[in-house]
Formats: C-alpha cells, structure tokens, sequence
C-alpha cells in the first residue's frame, strides 16, 4: 500500500508558489459550500511517523481554510486510568454538520500501538479493525465523511527529522503520536500492523490516503488536493428523500398473526400494599450501599428507561433517584433533538452523557428512540433503523467493557390501563402537563410500537446488557421488581 510513496515525490518551490493561490481559492470555495449546505460534516485524519510534518500539514490548513469553521481535535494516547469509555472523547469532539474538524491522534491510536507492543494479538487486533470500520460506516451514513491521510516518510529520515528538531536553538513543538514506541522491534511492528490496518479499514467511503513526506511543499500540496477533491464530492451528494408513514400491520389471510413479544407479560401481577414500602425500601437500601462502596467508583451504571405513554417511567425513576446520592447521578429526559443535536449522529447525544467512573445517569427515554419513535412516525428510512440495532450494541458494548452496568427496562400496560390514566391525567390539574394531544394520537399506532419493541428486544437484548420487561399495570409491583433488577445487576458486577 506504501509502494509509490517510497519513490521520490517533489514539488519545486516554483511550481509550489504558482499551484498555491488557486488550490487556496477552490479550498475556500467549497469549504463555504459545506458550510452553506450544512447536509454534513469533514474530519481529516492526518496520520504517520513521528517527524513526517503532521504539525506542520494542520498549520498549512489553518493558514489556506476559513478557520471560523475550522477544529482542531487532539488526542493523547489512551491510558488506563481514563474514566470514561475510550470513544467517548472522539464522540464529544464531533465537529456539526458545516464543519471541519483537523484531528491528529485518532481511534487507529491505541489499537496500533498495543499491536505493536505485543499488548493484543492478531485475533485481538482483526476485532478492533472490524470494530472502526463499522464506527466509520456509521459516520458517514449519519453524515460525518472522513479523509483520511498517511504521511509516509522513511524510518530513518524520519528519526534524522526529529533529532534534528531537539537539536536546534528553537525548540519546535513536534507532534509526538508514538513516543511510547522506543525498540526498533516495536517499530517495525508498528510499521506492519499499519499496513495491515490501512488495508482492512480502506472502504469505499472512507479509504486511505498515502502522501509522501519527504518534500513538505509536495506533502502539503497534496494533502490540500486531497482536501479540495474530498469537499467537492461531499457538496454532490443528493439530499436524502423524506421517508413516507409507515403503514399499520395488516391480517394477510392465511398468514401467521404477527407475534409480540409483550403479550407474553402477565399484567394481573401486583405488589400488595403492606408489602411495597418494606420491599421499596430494602431494594433502595441495596442500591445505596452498592453504589457507595470502592468498585462502584472504578465502575458506573447508565440506566435506559423506554416504555408506553404514562406507564410509570417518572414515578419509578423518582423512587431510584431516593437511592442514589444526588451529586452523583443526572437524569436526562429526552425529547425531540435540538439543532445542536440534528447537527451530529444521534448517538451524540448519548455519548455526551456517558459519565464518569463512580457515577450513575439515568435516560428517561434514550437512544432507542431511533428504533421506536423514530421508526414508527416515518423520522428515519428502514435504512437507518434497521442498521441502528448493531449500532446501539456496539454502544452498549464499550459501555460493558469501561466497566459500566447498563441495566434497560420497559414498562408495559395494556391499552385499557393507559386509556384510564389518560383521562386520570385529564381531571387533576398538576398532572395535566404529562398530557397532549400527540399522547391520544399514538394510541392508534399502538400495532406498530408492539411490533418495533418486538424487535428491539430481539435484537439488542445481548447477556451484558439484556432488557428487563416489566409489568407495570401496577406501580408498586413496577417499582420494586425495577429497583431490584438494578441491584441485583450492580451485586453481580461488583463482586
């Protein structure tokens, strides 16, 4: 993949000041068309040896793009004592649709690195490759197109770059990517697990770019072509089609009735009364001591809260929030995105909340509206929901091995109960705000919620973060049969 790069590339000074104010003026041209179009966003990722230029590339770009929409995203070598999953950060730093965002230190950091220091083999190192390559598919479906680029310079004219940068009386700021990597073995295994990344991760909408570092001017040149073809491409893409209502499920004569899954629930389940308060208050008690003890603070819990219109959610979560201690846990109730949100991939908003080790937040809806809501009211084609299930595994799954319990619940009434507490809603006046029109009006799509839950449930309930269905018809039985869950989850993996 390297092959061309190792023959000698150069740009004469000449020829670099004649082709250098047009490729400024096209870069700018169709940086204003991203920014005017705001359909997606760009993040460049300029990757290679230590001494290739990459600090110099970036400074090059600052100095030829409007720098108002510009980024620039940082990122050290993760170390094992961050306190959030290790995706987290590059999902903070997501520039929003308009914008460019120049990142130095990516997701092929880490992988690479305990490649080459023999931290991970091959089986382990195919699995983070496989792992990226749906988080950039992912990306670009969602609208966020990547360049990526390698500068490649020879091993030894890259080390003869950096000593001689430590040497001179001014003392440059070199961008170090691989400063951890000292033996001439680890690099040379650096140097093969880089070739083999470039191949398994070079897709159709993301592929490698290799550009010679020997000659900076050709370098940069290069990397501001790059730059230009990948901005006119973006500014071509068609807007997506809107999506059409799904229809109600429909008896095909002779066909097998559609199954749901919450059918299978016995709603007649109650907690009688004298039990509730000794049953709730043992079950708080668990989740206080568990998450007050050393483990829980090399841990978390993230909790998912889904279920039918007035089932309960608020009321349950109320008693969850008496458990925990308040400046150690946040809420977020989700409603429609904002524009911030809209900007970005709609796990964004998730991953923004993801908190730190020692931590509960609780989601009072969360990321499976995109398989829920979004999917029934027409919000998304089948083509972002259907591909949404492995998504929100692959979520749930950095959450599971940073240490997090993930625990997920949907609250289940039948559509009597839910009639009854609507209009209960209706006649007392501090409830009356839980209520609206749209409420009354989801009722009739109550088919295709049964069906989208059916298979959600069958599609992301995994043995590390399995969904809990609960019957809800009675709150008491609700409450505890929740609060234990959470327990029992946080006794299970604390040990």
């Amino acid at each position: 993949m390297f092959e061309s790069a190792k023959f000698e590339h150069r740009l004469d000074k000449a020829a670099f000041k004649a082709l250098e104010p047009s490729l400024r003026e096209d870069l700018l041209n169709a940086q204003f068309q991203l920014i005017d179009q705001k359909r997606r966003s760009l993040i460049v990722l300029i990757h290679g040896p230590d001494g290739a230029g990459k600090g110099a590339v970036l400074n090059r770009l600052y100095g030829w793009l409007d720098v108002r929409k510009l980024q620039t995203l940082t990122f050290d070598m993760p170390c094992a004592t961050e306190d959030r999953p290790p995706m987290w950060k590059y999902w903070r730093e997501l520039p929003p649709f308009g914008q460019v965002g120049i990142m130095l230190g990516s997701w092929y950091h880490a992988p690479l690195c305990k490649r080459a220091l023999g931290q991970s083999g091959r089986a382990a190192f195919s699995s983070m490759l496989d792992e990226i390559q749906r988080f950039e598919a992912m990306l670009h479906a969602e609208g966020v197109s990547l360049l990526k680029i390698w500068l490649y310079l020879d091993p030894q004219e890259a080390r003869r770059r950096l000593n001689a940068l430590s040497k001179g009386a001014y003392q440059r700021p070199v961008v170090r990517e691989w400063a951890e990597l000292e033996s001439a073995h680890a690099r040379e295994r650096l140097d093969v697990a880089t070739e083999e990344a470039a191949r398994a991760t070079s897709t159709e909408f993301s592929p490698w770019h290799v550009v010679p570092a020997a000659d900076g001017d050709y370098r940069d040149a290069m990397a501001g072509s790059l730059l230009l073809e990948k901005l006119r491409a973006m500014a071509q893409e068609p807007e997506p089609a809107p999506q059409p209502l799904p229809p109600n499920p429909t008896r095909v004569p002779g066909a097998l009735p559609p199954f749901s899954i919450l059918s299978t629930l016995d709603l007649s389940k109650r907690l009688p009364d004298a039990d509730y308060a000794r049953e709730l208050e043992w079950e708080q008690s668990r989740i206080t001591r568990l998450t007050n003890t050393s483990a829980f603070d090399r841990a978390g819990l993230v909790i998912a809260f889904e279920g039918s219109d007035a089932a309960g959610k608020s009321s349950t979560i109320m008693r969850l929030r008496q458990a925990l201690d308040p400046r150690r846990f946040r809420v977020h109730a989700i409603a429609a995105p904002t524009d911030e949100e809209r900007a970005r991939p709609y796990l964004w908003r998730f991953w923004r909340h993801v908190p730190q080790h020692g931590r509960t937040v609780i989601f009072d809806r969360s990321w499976y509206g995109r398989v829920l809501v979004e999917r029934v009211e027409g919000l998304c084609g089948p083509d972002d929901w259907g591909r949404a299930y492995g998504e929100i595994n692959d979520f749930e799954a950095h959450l599971r091995r940073a240490g997090y319990v993930v625990a997920k619940f949907w609250l289940a009434i039948s559509q009597a109960e839910q009639a009854r507490r609507f209009e209960e809603r209706e006649t007392i006046a501090y409830k009356r705000f839980k209520l609206t029109p749209e409420d009354w009006r989801n009722r009739e799509k109550w088919p295709l919620y049964e069906a989208a839950v059916t298979e959600m449930v069958d599609r992301t309930s995994t043995r590390s973060a399995p969904w809990t269905l609960v019957e809800a018809e009675d709150k008491h039985f609700a409450r505890v049969k929740v609060l234990r869950t959470i327990a029992d989850s946080l006794e299970e993996a604390l040990g």
